[in-house]
């Protein structure tokens, strides 16, 4: 672990830091928040051309982060100077970005390996250098996509599932299809074990009894073709999972959104981290 940076915020500290990943195999950057007495680890995963530092500097999610105990993991989105062909220019739709999955296709599976990098290096090591057990995990947009099918694909890791404005039918909307075409190839089969609407149709029971909530702003542009919340409610409903979806008239995909309804998302996982 190498510390880039670190300041005291809310009595407790905010560092930006860079490791090794074996996984990725390529240095990876992410932020890590603790408050001055940590009780358990919120995870956020953000969304397409973001980094760590996104979410850090523009939530305002400290301050009660703070005050409720919780350590926040900001990861970066993406394996960064891979210099695969088309890298530089794949930002404008989602190839590129790391879309929270493990590619398969060439020329992305040698570093495109964020789902390994996260669940089996950076979230445990984090959890052991901290002393912390329990993990909840939300995310916006792309990340809101990364949070939804992380929790539903590693049953029991994750205490606590929220989102905002998540890609909740990937395989429904054209960011998700080119994603998956890129990463997987063309069988769709392989795009569904990545689908947060497949993912939670395939539920025998509730995952998360104790409920899921999502937040989605009314004037969000990428709503109606890209989002699809409405699939991933019918979804719950047919496995009979708690979900609240608040929508919300007059916000749109940005992170004043974000920062609006941050202290929600944080009771909330407070709640089911307790």
């Amino acid at each position: 672990m190498k510390t880039l940076s670190e300041h005291r915020a809310f009595n407790g500290v905010q560092r930006f830091l860079q490791h090794d990943s074996a996984e990725i195999g390529l240095p990876m950057r992410f932020a890590l928040y603790l408050p001055p007495e940590p009780k358990a680890l919120l995870v956020f995963l953000a969304g397409l051309t973001c980094t760590e530092e996104t979410f850090t500097m523009k939530a305002g999610a400290q301050r009660l982060a703070s005050e409720l105990g919780l350590a926040l993991l900001m990861p970066d989105t993406s394996p960064r100077g891979a210099n695969v062909p088309g890298e530089a220019d794949a930002w404008d739709f989602g190839v590129g970005a790391g879309f929270y999955l493990d590619a398969t296709r060439e020329p992305w599976a040698r570093h495109w390996r964020m789902e390994s990098w996260l669940l089996n290096e950076l979230i445990p090591q984090v959890q052991r250098d901290n002393g912390l057990a329990k993990v909840g995990l939300f995310g916006h947009s792309m990340g809101g996509h990364g949070a939804l099918t992380l929790a539903l694909r590693h049953p029991g890791r994750f205490q606590s599932l929220s989102a905002f404005a998540p890609i909740a039918a990937p395989m429904q909307c054209p960011w998700g299809q080119k994603a998956f075409s890129g990463y997987l190839g063309d069988d769709r089969s392989a795009w569904a074990a990545h689908d947060a609407t497949e993912l939670m149709r395939a539920q025998a029971a509730a995952p998360y009894p104790q409920g899921i909530l999502i937040d989605q702003g009314l004037a969000d542009k990428f709503l109606a073709e890209q989002l699809h919340p409405e699939a991933f409610e019918a979804a719950c409903d047919a496995v009979a999972q708690p979900l609240n979806v608040r929508r919300h008239a007059g916000y749109d995909h940005g992170y004043y959104f974000i920062a609006s309804f941050i202290d929600d998302h944080l009771r909330h996982h407070a709640s089911g981290l307790a």
